[in-house]
């Protein structure tokens, strides 16, 4: 019975030594974990501020996994340097001194007709090619978006916007910096992509951090608002341009489908014109004889489009595409419109 009541002191004892040993290497540790805790909120707190991950210093949510951003891709910024030299062989300096001619003053009540259009351009048209005009100028990027998007930086330099809202072709809302830069990125949004080792598939060895920005070759079309008014005074038609909006293409979840076409931002073509005046348009026959601007391009109508909406027979205001759901058929119907408006000066007459 002794034997057995010293048995379990000893038991007892070995017991209670292992428990205060456990809790001496216990202590330790629960110290360290209270003076780091501050620093891991803080740094919870600064990613919650900042979006990017890897813009955040001293923090990785991925673990000991190294984080690198890749090369930026697309987007519009025009980086070009001046030549130093004179590079061309005439001399092409009086081509920035252009000024557009004023337009002819029209009468309310000489207005004896108005319709107002909508066209879009597709400069993937044979006509329309110059818009995709891929060339390097003292002037920056030749590409007609990139006219118009440095057009629009200029001028916000300077204080005056002239960019409005892709949403309201009624041109009420400006756009400022902020908002021009974030319509011109067309939403792009960053996504952080695993890459797995070569030798060990199953294992990532690091994430890519990319950032799909708006390449100006992705814009292929371009809308245009104007409107047509007859003017009984001179006895003829007139088109005046209001505004052009480039197209952003909305794809479908293939990446291969077009599902439709967004207007990236509006900017009022009276505004523009100045501008445009300074810019040639590209002669693929000769280049000598390049002494087209893009303002003469555009009041000459030298350009394809379609009628996509217009205000004649529309008392519900509605685009084509939303009446019409053959895409041949709309296109008839908008041919259908325009012989309207160029019958109605020709009925005028009598031969």
């Amino acid at each position: 019975m002794r034997n057995h009541f010293n048995k379990c002191i000893i038991l007892s004892t070995v017991l209670l030594t292992f428990a205060v040993v456990a809790d001496a290497q216990r202590r330790p540790s629960r110290q360290r974990g209270a003076t780091q805790r501050p620093d891991t909120t803080a740094q919870q707190q600064n990613v919650q501020q900042n979006t990017n991950p890897a813009a955040v210093a001293g923090y990785n949510p991925y673990g000991n996994v190294p984080i690198q951003m890749a090369p930026q891709s697309g987007g519009f910024n025009d980086t070009l340097k001046p030549s130093l030299r004179r590079d061309a062989a005439v001399e092409k300096s009086m081509f920035k001194d252009r000024i557009p001619l004023d337009y002819e003053y029209l009468r309310a009540d000489d207005a004896l007709y108005t319709q107002r259009v909508w066209r879009d351009i597709d400069i993937r048209e044979k006509i329309n090619l110059p818009f995709r005009y891929q060339a390097q100028d003292d002037n920056g990027d030749q590409r007609f978006v990139s006219i118009l998007v440095k057009a629009v930086r200029d001028q916000l330099k300077n204080g005056n916007a002239i960019a409005f809202n892709g949403d309201d072709d009624r041109f009420t809302t400006f756009l400022d910096s902020t908002a021009f830069e974030k319509a011109i990125s067309g939403g792009s949004q960053c996504d952080t992509v695993p890459q797995y080792c070569i030798d060990d598939p199953t294992k990532i060895c690091k994430y890519i951090v990319v950032c799909n920005n708006l390449n100006p070759d992705d814009i292929t079309k371009f809308r245009i608002k104007e409107e047509w008014v007859f003017d009984r005074e001179a006895s003829r038609m007139f088109v005046r341009i209001l505004g052009i909006a480039p197209m952003r293409t909305i794809m479908g979840q293939d990446g291969v489908t077009e599902r439709g076409f967004s207007p990236l931002f509006w900017v009022y073509y009276p505004d523009l014109r100045g501008v445009l005046a300074r810019y040639e348009v590209y002669n693929p026959k000769n280049m000598g004889m390049s002494r087209m601007t893009w303002e003469e391009l555009f009041e000459a109508r030298m350009f394809s489009s379609y009628i996509i909406k217009s205000t004649l027979d529309n008392p519900l205001n509605k685009y084509i595409r939303s009446l019409i759901n053959d895409p041949i058929l709309r296109l008839l119907e908008g041919d259908n419109i325009k012989d309207k408006i160029f019958n109605y000066e020709q009925n005028l007459w009598q031969y």
